[in-house]
């Protein structure tokens, strides 16, 4: 890309940021993965690659970069640009507010609202956090929502469900990285199927809900997600339904059923016109996540 060739000019964090808006602009990049700008993007990518503070861009505008640094710099503006891939593949980190977790393309880029309610332990629906002594994350991915769970709720062991195995060597090393080997388990299960026999007070799901018109129109930086991770059927609520039907036995009496769908909810409401869901109030609204009790379904 001929804008590459010319940058001897650009000498600050300043100039550098400029430079990668208007380039980020110009190329019609997608934001989707931790920031929703190309401001945001670019001083993110540009701290982190020079080993600043990601929360303190102000006092380094002014500063000069050596020759190297600028190289660090234009390489990682320019494999944005040129690879149209998630930041977070990029810089290997993505964050749930103040949590940080590993990722790379072999995991979806955490972006869960489940994990806005977390660190509230499910109040006021969770009465007495302290009880909780079993929770399970299916579709676990990086093991973002099942270590934030583990977080939540100090006295629950955890299960983390992926069928996907390089989605799990992820999930271990940001479970190693917290120090809660000793507490959440990774088990490799499509759904349900490999968890006979175990039952939870809490399982919380952020599983595939894309719809496949959807799917068919995504940008290339959610292409370079594992599709695996994304689409569910014709309607995006294949994995959902399945979750639907068998979550009850998994469910010890008053355990909760925690689910994120995506734009998904007139669909879902119209196909279990019975069941009583309860929509939890996240950042992005309140259409996002459900919440069913055991007795519910």
């Amino acid at each position: 890309m001929k804008h590459f060739d010319d940058t001897e000019s650009l000498i600050t964090v300043r100039d550098w940021l400029r430079f990668a808006v208007s380039r980020f602009n110009e190329a019609k990049l997608f934001f989707g993965h931790g920031s929703d700008n190309a401001f945001d993007e670019a001083a993110y990518l540009i701290l982190h690659t020079l080993h600043l503070p990601l929360d303190r861009l102000e006092p380094f505008l002014d500063a000069s970069l050596t020759h190297g640094e600028s190289e660090e710099v234009q390489a990682v503006i320019e494999r944005r640009v040129r690879d149209r891939i998630p930041a977070a593949y990029l810089t290997h980190e993505a964050w749930l507010g103040a949590h940080r977790f590993y990722v790379d393309e072999r995991v979806i880029v955490p972006r869960s609202f489940i994990a806005e309610l977390l660190p509230e332990q499910l109040a006021p629906w969770v009465e007495n956090p302290a009880e909780v002594t079993r929770a399970l994350d299916l579709c676990t991915g990086s093991g973002c929502l099942a270590i934030l769970a583990a977080l939540a709720f100090p006295n629950a062991e955890v299960d983390a469900v992926d069928l996907s195995k390089d989605a799990l060597d992820v999930a271990a090393k940001n479970v190693a990285d917290y120090g809660l080997a000793d507490r959440v388990e990774l088990i490799e299960s499509d759904l349900f199927a490999a968890l006979d026999g175990r039952t939870y007070d809490v399982i919380l799901s952020n599983p595939p809900y894309v719809n496949a018109e959807s799917v068919a129109a995504l940008p290339p930086e959610y292409q370079a997600e594992p599709a695996l991770a994304l689409g569910s059927g014709e309607d995006g609520l294949d994995a959902t339904r399945q979750i639907l039907a068998t979550a009850k036995t998994h469910l010890n009496p008053g355990g909760l059923l925690v689910v994120e769908i995506g734009h998904n909810r007139d669909a879902l409401e119209a196909a279990y016109p019975a069941l009583p869901f309860t929509w939890l109030d996240t950042e992005g609204g309140d259409q996002f996540v459900f919440m069913l009790r055991r007795e519910d379904l």
